[in-house]
């Protein structure tokens, strides 16, 4: 059956049967597959003509190909920090993996699978990682399916981890004495305001870590406990990095961004935790009212939008730079960036540097803001909030406005303001 990309896209006609279905299902999966490696050509062609651009207009060796991972994000709608791996990942698979790259050209294997074989090889030098690459991805002399090809993932990556061991095991020795440098905790929401806390460890360190937590968790269940094993594990963690077991009671500074009515207990608009997302106003005032931390409540005006500020510095002062943070949800600005802000920048830039003021700035990761450095970038802000981005090829990339956004309000009279502060008085007594 030779149908049109068209045709497949179509999807499957009213009552085909299971096995048209199933097939339905193969062949996209064998385009995605495909798609996946044009990418990859695309990505590297593209850095190629950006830098030839960038010399061209004279940019140090150092610079050249800045920003074109953010325009590889941006195009294929991931973070800046997906885009420069997907780069790197196609840089290898053109240069170093050419049997992958077929199987994915092919579309018999994924982008994922492709990633896993390039991780797992990168310690390597450019002819074992070819080693490995024949071993596992190139067809059999009789044409046999190569090896790789019905591994599931976990069988790839330890095929991969042998042949890396036995080729070159000082390398991978020396790959994991340096990792240890990478270790790491990191925190991100999940449903029904809950959060899931990571640790990136050495081997030893994190095995030794849940053999604590689990040998914690048998105590109490021999004691009567009647937590599940999970619950306790989970709770003995908290009392033992927090000290909670002991007594000690760490200040802790929790961001809550909550109207006027919601802290009275009169209004249900959802608050917003800082580092966590929206959250019920009544969970905000019960969870709060006894936790251990300190609680800054950011307030906003009745149409729910946080007063605006604004500066005549041109780097934002802290408080503005607070705000800026705040009002764009401590979530980078850039389309399809999810990284947490950690730098304020000018959105549009003029000869004096560019007006500081919050209409004028927006919150960036580090990676993002280091991009639109690049030659050729722009950013225009939109009246309604919004940032325009144009990338050196003409593309545009609109991001909406944050929730919180407001155009700056004209200043208040003294009326006005004692009026506001009178309002407020009475509100943090109820």
């Amino acid at each position: 059956m030779n149908e049109t990309i068209d045709h497949l896209l179509a999807g499957p006609p009213p009552g085909a049967s299971e096995a048209a279905l199933v097939y339905w299902i193969a062949r996209l999966e064998e385009v995605k597959c495909t798609a996946e490696a044009v990418q990859a050509q695309a990505a590297v062609r593209l850095e190629e003509v950006a830098r030839a651009r960038q010399a061209a207009a004279g940019v140090p060796a150092r610079k050249l190909g800045e920003g074109v991972a953010s325009q590889v994000a941006l195009a294929r709608r991931v973070s800046p920090d997906r885009g420069a791996k997907l780069l790197g990942l196609a840089k290898i698979l053109l240069t170093e993996m050419p049997h992958t790259f077929r199987l994915m050209k092919a579309g018999v294997f994924s982008q994922w699978q492709a990633t896993i074989l390039a991780r797992e090889t990168a310690c390597l030098s450019r002819e074992d990682r070819r080693v490995i690459d024949d071993q596992l991805c190139a067809t059999g002399p009789n044409g046999q399916p190569a090896r790789a090809v019905t591994m599931g993932l976990r069988q790839l990556e330890n095929a991969a981890k042998k042949l890396a061991i036995t080729l070159d095991q000082e390398s991978v020795v020396a790959r994991a004495a340096s990792a240890e440098k990478d270790r790491r905790v990191s925190l991100r929401p999940a449903p029904d305001t809950m959060t899931w806390l990571g640790a990136l460890l050495p081997v030893k360190d994190g095995v030794a870590v849940y053999a604590a937590l689990d040998q914690a968790a048998n105590a109490a269940r021999a004691a009567g406990d009647q937590r599940t094993r999970g619950q306790v594990m989970a709770d003995t963690l908290i009392d033992r990095v927090t000290g909670r077991e002991t007594g000690v009671k760490p200040r802790v500074e929790v961001k809550v961004v909550m109207t006027a009515d919601a802290l009275a207990n009169t209004g249900d608009q959802p608050s917003v935790v800082e580092g966590y997302g929206p959250v019920p106003a009544a969970w905000a005032r019960e969870a709060l009212a006894d936790a251990e931390v300190f609680v800054r409540r950011l307030f906003t005006d009745p149409t729910g939008r946080l007063v605006a500020m604004e500066s005549r510095s041109r780097k934002a002062p802290d408080s503005l730079a607070e705000f800026i943070t705040t009002r764009d949800g401590g979530i980078c600005r850039t389309n399809g960036c999810d990284a947490p802000i950690r730098n304020i920048d000018h959105v549009e830039r003029h000869t004096d540097g560019g007006t500081t003021s919050a209409d004028n700035l927006q919150g960036l990761c580090e990676r993002c803001n280091q991009a639109k450095e690049a030659i050729g970038w722009q950013a225009r802000p939109g009246p309604d909030g919004s940032i325009t981005t144009i990338t050196p090829t003409g593309h545009t990339y609109t991001s909406p406005p944050p929730d919180t956004w407001a155009p700056a309000p004209p200043p208040l009279s003294r009326a006005e303001l004692r009026l506001r502060n009178v309002l407020l008085d009475h509100t943090l007594a109820a």
